[in-house]
C-alpha cells in the first residue's frame, strides 16, 4: 500500500490530500475567513442556562453561540483534577448565565448548529495527548500488538518519573507511537508542558471572551495526524510551508526527512493527480463502480443514505453472485466515499438484498475491515431485517459539501423546481383571487420566459375560458429575472 501526502498552500486556501494507491482518500479544506476550531481553548462566559436540555450556551466569540452539554462539564477539584460524576448532575448546579468558563472546541459549527464545547481538555501532540486535568492514563486501541502495547506504557511512565511530571495530568499515547522511543515521549512530554504552561499563564491574565490556544495550521495537523509508517511521500508546493514542515520532520520524525519534497512542477501539484476532479465528483450524488453498479448518496440534515444498485452489471454466474460481488465492491466504496465527503452521524446503507447469511457476513467484514483506515471513530450494527446496515461516524467538521457548497437560491435545497405547468395554474389561482375582490378591467401577469410561453401555447384555451369567466383582459410581461417559479400578478 503507497500513500502519499500533497500539500497545496496559497493566500487564499491551504489544503491537504491523502492519496492512497493514486486514488484520493481524504481532502481538507481551510480558509481564512472558515478556519475549523476543533482543538482550540477559549475562555467563554455563560449566556444560557437551559434546564429542560441539560446544556447551555457559551459565547466563545464565534458568529453563533457555542452549546455545551452536562456530560461534557465537570468542576476542578482542589488537586486541579476534573471531579467527574455519573450520572452529572444538573446543569444548573454546575454553571449560571454570566459564569466565565474554560472550554475546548469538540466540533465545529456544522449547518445551523454552534459549535459543540467541552470542559475535558486535551493538548495533541506527535506521539501523545496530553490531558491536563485528568490523570488518566491510555493507549490507542488501534494498537494491538500486546507486546507494543506493554512496552509503550512502561516507557511513557519511566519518562514522566523522569520529567517530574506525576500527579500534573494523565497522557493518551497516540497511534503514531508505535515503535518509537523513550526519547521520542520525552520531547513530547516537555513541549505538551510548555504548552500548558501558557494556556494556564493566559486564563489567568483577564476575565474577557477570547481564544486562549489556538491549533497549529492545516498543513501542520497534517504532519501531526497523517503521518504514518506507510506515507512514501510528502509533497509541499510552498517553500515556507516546506520549510515549517522540514523543520517539524527534523525535530519529531527524522526518519522521514528524505521522504518530504518541495515541489516545484509548472503544473500544480492537485491537477497532477487529478484532484480538483475527484472532488467534484464527491459532491455529486452518483458514484460509478467498476463494475457497472453505483452508489446513490443523499445527505439530509438527519442522517446520508447510501443506495447501492447493481445497474448495468449482470454477471456471469447465478443472481446471487452477482449481488454479492457488487456489494463487495460497493463496500470498499462506501469506506473510501466516506472519507473523502467527510460525512459523519447516523449513515443508513442500502445494500441490494442477500438471502445467503455468508454472504452478508462477507459484506459486513469486507466493509469493517475498509474502514479501519478511517481516522475518524466508526462503529457498524449488524445487518437487519430489511437489508439495512446503520452505521455511525464521528462528525467533528462539516461535510465537504458543506464546506464547497450553498443552498440553491432557486429551489432552496430541494433538488426540484415546480414545473411551468404547476405554476401556470398557480397563476390562473392567483387570478381568480384578485378578480373577485377588485374592479379593474386589465391584469398584469409576470412570469419567466417559460411560464408564459406556456400560457400564451399550450394553456391558451384554459387562458381564455379564464378571460370570459371573470369578464377581465389578461395580459403578459416577461420578467428575464425571475425564476420558473417566481411570478406576480398585477393589477393594471
Amino acid at each position: 500500500m503507497s500513500e502519499e501526502i500533497l500539500i497545496n498552500v496559497t493566500p487564499m486556501e491551504t489544503r491537504v490530500a491523502l492519496i492512497e494507491n493514486g486514488l484520493l482518500q481524504e481532502i481538507f479544506i481551510e480558509r481564512p475567513h472558515s478556519k475549523g476550531h476543533v482543538g482550540d481553548i477559549y475562555l467563554g462566559k455563560i449566556v444560557r442556562v437551559m434546564p429542560g436540555m441539560e446544556a447551555a450556551f457559551v459565547d466563545i466569540g464565534l458568529e453563533r453561540a457555542a452549546f455545551i452539554h452536562n456530560a461534557d462539564i465537570a468542576p476542578v477539584g482542589p488537586n486541579g483534577f476534573e471531579v467527574r460524576e455519573d450520572p452529572p448532575p444538573p446543569i444548573q448546579n454546575l454553571v449560571r448565565e454570566g459564569q466565565m468558563i474554560v472550554v475546548q472546541v469538540a466540533k465545529d459549527p456544522i449547518s445551523t448548529k454552534g459549535a459543540r464545547l467541552t470542559t475535558h481538555l486535551t493538548l495533541p501532540s506527535r506521539h501523545l495527548v496530553y490531558l491536563p486535568r485528568s490523570p488518566h492514563m491510555g493507549i490507542s486501541q488501534r494498537l494491538e500488538d500486546e507486546e507494543e502495547r506493554a512496552r509503550l506504557l512502561t516507557a511513557l511512565d519511566e519518562c514522566i518519573a523522569q520529567e517530574d511530571m506525576q500527579g500534573q495530568g494523565g497522557f493518551i499515547i497516540r497511534t503514531a507511537a508505535e515503535g518509537c522511543s523513550a526519547e521520542d515521549f520525552i520531547e513530547d512530554i516537555r513541549f505538551l508542558k510548555k504548552l500548558w504552561s501558557a494556556v494556564e499563564r493566559r486564563i489567568g491574565e483577564n476575565r474577557e471572551v477570547r481564544v486562549l490556544h489556538r491549533d497549529v495550521p492545516l498543513y501542520m495537523r497534517a504532519m501531526r495526524d497523517l503521518i504514518t509508517p506507510h506515507i512514501e511521500k510528502i509533497r509541499v508546493d510552498t517553500q515556507s510551508a516546506y520549510e515549517e514542515i522540514a523543520r517539524f520532520i527534523e525535530d519529531f520524525i527524522p526518519d522521514f526527512s528524505n521522504k518530504l519534497e518541495l515541489y516545484t512542477g509548472e503544473r500544480p501539484v492537485f491537477d497532477l493527480y487529478g484532484i480538483d476532479d475527484e472532488i467534484n465528483k464527491a459532491l455529486g450524488r452518483q458514484v460509478k463502480l467498476k463494475s457497472g453498479g453505483d452508489l446513490v448518496i443523499d445527505q439530509t440534515e438527519a442522517m446520508t443514505t447510501v443506495d447501492v444498485n447493481t445497474g448495468a452489471y449482470l454477471g456471469s454466474k447465478n443472481h446471487a453472485e452477482t449481488v454479492l460481488k457488487t456489494n463487495l465492491e460497493a463496500a470498499t466504496s462506501i469506506a473510501r466515499q466516506l472519507r473523502v465527503r467527510n460525512l459523519g452521524g447516523i449513515i443508513i446503507l442500502d445494500f441490494i438484498d442477500m438471502v445467503d447469511p455468508e454472504h452478508q457476513r462477507q459484506v459486513l467484514r469486507t466493509l469493517a475491515k475498509a474502514l479501519e483506515k478511517d481516522h475518524a471513530r466508526t462503529m457498524i450494527t449488524g445487518m437487519s431485517e430489511l437489508g439495512l446496515v446503520e452505521m455511525t461516524r464521528k462528525r467533528t467538521r462539516e461535510s465537504l459539501e458543506q464546506s464547497l457548497c450553498s443552498e440553491c437560491v432557486v429551489c432552496k435545497g430541494r433538488g426540484r423546481q415546480k414545473t411551468a405547468e404547476t405554476i401556470c395554474y398557480e397563476i390562473f389561482r392567483e387570478i381568480l383571487r384578485v378578480a373577485r375582490v377588485y374592479e379593474n378591467d386589465v391584469i398584469l401577469v409576470m412570469a419567466s420566459q417559460d411560464v408564459v410561453d406556456r400560457l400564451l401555447d399550450e394553456e391558451s384555451s384554459t387562458l381564455a375560458d379564464l378571460e370570459e369567466l371573470i369578464g377581465k383582459t389578461i395580459r403578459f410581461e416577461v420578467e428575464p429575472m425571475y425564476t420558473q417559479e417566481q411570478f406576480d400578478v398585477v393589477l393594471f
